[in-house]
C-alpha cells in the first residue's frame, strides 16, 4: 500500500484550477521529486496535500486514509509536515526555540527527538543559542527541516530548499534531506535544481501546465533525451 496516493486531482485558488488529473504516489521511506517549469503546479500540488488548496475533484490518500479538503492543522496529526519554500523559520528565535516550536502539538516528552535531530544536523547542536535569522540561507533550511522533524513525521513536503542557495549550501542541503530519509522518513521535494534532485531520488515526476507529462525512476528520468532538453536545460 502507497503511503501517499493521489488520484486524479482537479483543483486549485478561488475557482481556478491550476492542477489538472494529476495522479501521483510515494512508498513508505521513498524520495519522490517532483520537477517542471514554472507554473507547472508543483508547489500548488504540494499545498493540495497538506489541505492549502482546494481539490474539487480527485482524492488523497495518506497512509490509507482520506486526507483530501483535510484541514493542515489535521493533516500534521495524521503524519504529514511541511516546509515551504519562505517564512519558513522564526528568525528571532534561537534555533532551539525554533525546534521547540516544531514541537507545540505534542504531549509527550519531545526532548528524545530534539536530540535526534542534534545528531542529524550538528551544526545546530552548536549553534543551539543562536537567533535563527543570523545564520546563513543554508543553515535555516537545517532548523526548518528540523522543526518539523520534531513531530516525527512519515512524511516531509519539502518545497524548494535549495532555492537561493550557494553551490555549497545546495550540495550540503541534498546530502541532509538523503540522511532524513534513511532515518525513515519518506520525502516529497519540488525542486528546482532538478538534475541533482533526482539523482537522489528513488522516483520522479515531471509536471506541465498543471499535468503530469512524465514519470520514472530518478535514473530514468535523468537519461531520458527528451526530458532532458525540454525540461532540465539539455
Amino acid at each position: 500500500m502507497a503511503l501517499l496516493e493521489a488520484t486524479g486531482v482537479t483543483g486549485g485558488y478561488g475557482g481556478a484550477d491550476i492542477l489538472s488529473d494529476l495522479n501521483l504516489t510515494l512508498s513508505a521511506e521513498e524520495i519522490v521529486v517532483i520537477v517542471g517549469p514554472n507554473g507547472a503546479g508543483k508547489s500548488t500540488f504540494m499545498k493540495a496535500v497538506f489541505g492549502l488548496v482546494t481539490i474539487r475533484q480527485g482524492s488523497i490518500a495518506f497512509d490509507g486514509r482520506d486526507i483530501t479538503n483535510m484541514k493542515p492543522e489535521t493533516v500534521v496529526t495524521r503524519g504529514v509536515c511541511y516546509v515551504p519554500q519562505e517564512r519558513n523559520v522564526f528568525p528571532s528565535m534561537s534555533v532551539e526555540e525554533n525546534l521547540e516550536m516544531g514541537a507545540f502539538i505534542r504531549k509527550d516528552d519531545w526532548r528524545p527527538q530534539m536530540q535526534r535531530i542534534y545528531d542529524l544536523f550538528p551544526r545546530l547542536a552548536e549553534r543551539k543559542r543562536q537567533p535563527v535569522g543570523q545564520m546563513s540561507g543554508g543553515e535555516r533550511q537545517m532548523v526548518a527541516m528540523g522543526r518539523a522533524l520534531m513531530l516525527e513525521p512519515k512524511l516531509l513536503l519539502l518545497d524548494e530548499p535549495t532555492a537561493g542557495l550557494s553551490p555549497k549550501f545546495i550540495d550540503e542541503t541534498f546530502r541532509q534531506v538523503k540522511r532524513v530519509n534513511e532515518f525513515g522518513v519518506g520525502i516529497l521535494m519540488v525542486e528546482q535544481n532538478a538534475k541533482q534532485a533526482l539523482a537522489i531520488a528513488d522516483r520522479g515526476y515531471v509536471f506541465a501546465n498543471g499535468q503530469n507529462r512524465f514519470d520514472d525512476t530518478g535514473a530514468g528520468l535523468l537519461a531520458n533525451k527528451e526530458i532532458a532538453e525540454m525540461f532540465l536545460g539539455g
